[in-house]
């Protein structure tokens, strides 16, 4: 299928862009990588009446190291993000997160706040916002208002984001001594949606622990360390109501909650 008609407009300017979203509202599609977009718009999910593409808008292409977080703008594609050379120490959860994104081709000209935007359950992205506390900025001619990961995300491909706000910001929380960061995933091949996908900040007494691919969120468990671990993972693989689908079953989704969480947390 091919999309439907729609205007397209390239800003120059985060004026611009906020403006048009005011003029618009929900007719409107920011398009920046569009590996998630078109897609949608191809099988008509979504038919927009204008597309406003955001790349030549400069000051929305920074990543940025502030006191507390990694502040990645709107504009931003995650190989940079990828490429860049001190991430490892700054957020190591998104150096080991990112190779399991797609493929090299998809995060070259996918961005790191789109993924965010789009919310794909199964995405690596949204999973480790979720899982080190990070927030998500978002702007209109209103106002600009900071929203917790936990609060933005709402459901499958579902944002507490307004249809005249943009996503000008994603701040992941910055390294912390003394904890270390852990992500494993399942996939049918590398760079296919996961079936399963761990994230984990494993502290001396107590994890926590991100799951993607589950539920219709990513979602984040605090685990005890220890002899309590096996039944902490057990009740967070029942809590999380997998379904069945295509790729695997409830149940072995559930195993694998178990199994990876506990190999991931324990690191054997």
């Amino acid at each position: 299928m091919k999309p439907a008609a729609f205007d397209y407009v390239r800003a120059e300017s985060r004026r611009q862009v906020l403006e048009l979203l005011a003029e618009y509202g929900a007719d409107a599609r920011i398009i920046a990588g569009g590996q998630s977009l078109m897609a949608v718009l191809n099988m008509r999910l979504a038919q927009p009446k204008l597309l406003i593409d955001i790349n030549q808008v400069a000051d929305l292409g920074y990543i940025e190291l502030r006191k507390d977080c990694l502040a990645v703008g709107a504009a931003v594609r995650q190989t940079q993000l990828l490429a860049r050379p001190t991430l490892v120490d700054e957020v190591p959860l998104l150096a080991l997160a990112m190779p399991w994104i797609g493929h090299f081709q998809t995060r070259n000209r996918g961005t790191v706040c789109g993924s965010v935007a789009h919310a794909d359950p199964s995405a690596e992205l949204p999973l480790c916002l979720v899982t080190l506390g990070g927030e998500i900025v978002l702007e209109s001619k209103k106002g600009r208002r900071v929203v917790t990961a936990a609060e933005f995300f709402q459901g499958i491909l579902t944002t507490d984001k307004r249809a005249d706000e943009l996503v000008v910001e994603v701040r992941f929380p910055l390294k912390r001594e003394g904890i270390s960061y852990r992500f494993q995933e399942i996939a049918m091949r590398h760079g296919d949606f996961a079936i399963v996908s761990l994230a984990a900040c494993v502290g001396t007494d107590e994890v926590r622990l991100g799951v993607g691919g589950v539920a219709d969120r990513p979602v984040v468990r605090s685990l005890p360390r220890g002899m309590a671990l096996a039944d902490a993972l057990n009740e967070t693989a029942w809590s999380l109501d997998a379904q069945d689908d295509v790729h695997a079953s409830a149940a072995y989704r559930r195993q694998l909650i178990r199994e990876l969480g506990h190999r991931l947390i324990e690191g054997v």
